[in-house]
């Protein structure tokens, strides 16, 4: 299937998001933007909230999870309204801070293609990432149109490299070379590379997640492409949510429409996991806790969002706190056990750059109750339930909801639409037929039933629903990492 163009209105899309419950008053004017209409199917359709849930509060977390990250931006810089520029500055308005640069090219007349590229590495707690775009502006009169994306990954995460920060700083050379081969030799000197870490890393201790940061940052400094300031940082946990929502509800059309009929987003990562929906009720905002909120400014719109992210609730850190292992001590020589695991399995297990022992339990009973039970008490008391999710909203699922489904054939490669009693019963089928899907994954089990809870007893959902699978949109990869890019692009003045 050919897939549309999709037209990129990166100008419009900057400014800064706001956590507090504060309005301010915007440029008045009327953005031209090309409409293009895309095949959006889903609805977010909430009703209003009556009894939202108080808020949860998480107690006996270990500390190594809150460890002070290094100074970052607290909300992302996007979003904030300009007035239309119909005559885009030439090239030479880049020169001025691209120090790269040596010549300044000729201004873009009418009639002349302009191709210019991002790239984002979007650095996880279970592998790097990198985004590569391809942006077209065909006329000066005309938004550029996102015509492209190449992506690739690598195992594992930078965090795995904690104590060895040049091995990480490699990985990132790496995929770098793939850089080089995509993106045209006379472009490397103005396309920006940018590096934003998640939860792998703010999982780490402070002077351990710097030193990999700064490795990381004397790659790109040693690389030929535009290292813009603070190219490299760990991303707060609340943008990942909000600049995924904006790039699915980009991708789906939802943001063009006037209608302001969205979808909400779950992302489930290795060490985090976020949750992103526009409210259709006031009442979800005002009863959701301060920091559960984030306001900006979007096609002239105001958008204010319920979101949060949940940091050691991805699926890797849930597996070891699920297992008990998760900041304890005598790793050298415990070994942690689940019921959740095929009997026979015993492994180790690396995450955030320690090693654990876990196994199944040889002489004793595993099944989907058990493992539910162990993993209920992972989930418990721990998650805000906003009362909206009760009704028929529709959000897109991605991550390792996706891998999870794809791997236990709930969906196939190019996902689908499924309920949440879907993942129960997949749930209940690949527990109790451990040694069938143990070969696949051992962690199956553990894991769709983590899925399975997590969707119900933690965020709240009835079991009928829906959830849209999905790992890409238009073709282009369901993250926030092309949100991200209309940031950077926006700080760069192209329009």
């Amino acid at each position: 299937m050919t897939t549309p163009t999709i037209i990129l209105t990166v100008w419009l899309l900057a400014g800064s998001l706001f956590t507090e419950a504060t309005y301010y008053r915007h440029h008045r004017y009327v953005p031209h933007y090309r409409y293009r209409e895309h095949s959006a199917n889903t609805e977010n359709l909430l009703p209003d909230a009556s009894n939202p849930a108080p808020e949860a509060t998480r107690s006996g977390v270990p500390e190594v999870f809150h460890p002070a990250p290094p100074v970052i931006h607290q909300i992302p810089e996007a979003f904030h309204p300009v007035p239309e520029v119909v005559h885009p500055a030439p090239d030479s308005h880049l020169l001025h801070q691209m120090h790269h640069h040596t010549a300044a090219e000729a201004p873009f007349s009418p009639g002349q293609s302009r191709v210019f590229y991002g790239i984002m590495f979007d650095a996880g707690s279970t592998g790097t990432r990198i985004h590569i775009y391809k942006f077209i502006q065909k006329d000066p009169v005309e938004l550029p149109v996102l015509d492209n994306e190449m992506f690739h990954a690598i195992k594992p995460g930078l965090s795995e490299y904690k104590d060895k920060p040049e091995e990480g700083g490699n990985t990132i050379r790496q995929l770098l070379k793939i850089a080089k081969k995509t993106v045209p030799e006379e472009e490397w000197k103005r396309t920006p590379v940018v590096l934003k870490a998640t939860a792998g890393l703010r999982l780490l201790p402070e002077e351990k997640a710097n030193a990999l940061l700064k490795e990381v940052q004397e790659v790109f400094e040693e690389s030929p492409f535009y290292v813009p300031n603070e190219s490299v940082s760990i991303m707060n946990g609340a943008n990942e949510g909000v600049l995924a929502w904006v790039t699915v509800n980009f991708l789906t059309g939802h943001l063009y429409s006037n209608t302001r009929r969205t979808v909400g987003i779950l992302d489930l990562g290795g060490g985090s996991t976020q949750i992103t929906f526009l409210p259709k009720s006031k009442k979800t905002i005002e009863n959701a806790p301060p920091t559960f909120t984030a306001r900006f400014n979007l096609f002239n719109n105001t958008y204010e969002l319920y979101t949060h992210s949940y940091l050691g609730n991805g699926i890797v850190a849930a597996r070891l706190m699920t297992l008990g292992a998760l900041g304890a001590d005598g790793l050298d020589w415990k070994v942690f056990t689940s019921s959740c695991l095929p009997k026979k399995f015993r492994e180790e297990v690396t995450f955030a750059g320690s090693t654990y022992k876990v196994s199944g339990i040889p002489g004793g009973y595993a099944g989907y109750k058990l493992c539910y039970y162990e993993v209920q008490r992972v989930i418990k008391g721990i998650f805000h339930q906003p009362y909206e999710v009760k009704g028929s909203s529709i959000f897109y699922a991605f991550s390792h909801y996706f891998d999870r489904a794809v791997e236990t054939g709930l969906v196939g490669n190019r996902g689908g639409a499924v309920e949440v009693r879907d993942f129960k019963k997949k749930a209940k089928e690949v527990c109790n037929k451990m040694t069938k899907y143990g070969a696949i994954n051992p962690f199956l089990c553990m894991d769709m039933t983590y899925i399975t809870c997590l969707l119900k007893e933690g965020f709240g959902f009835k079991e009928s629903t829906m959830l849209q699978l999905a790992k890409k949109v238009n073709n282009v990869e369901t993250s926030w990492a092309l949100g991200a890019t209309f940031d950077f692009f926006r700080n760069f003045n192209i329009h």
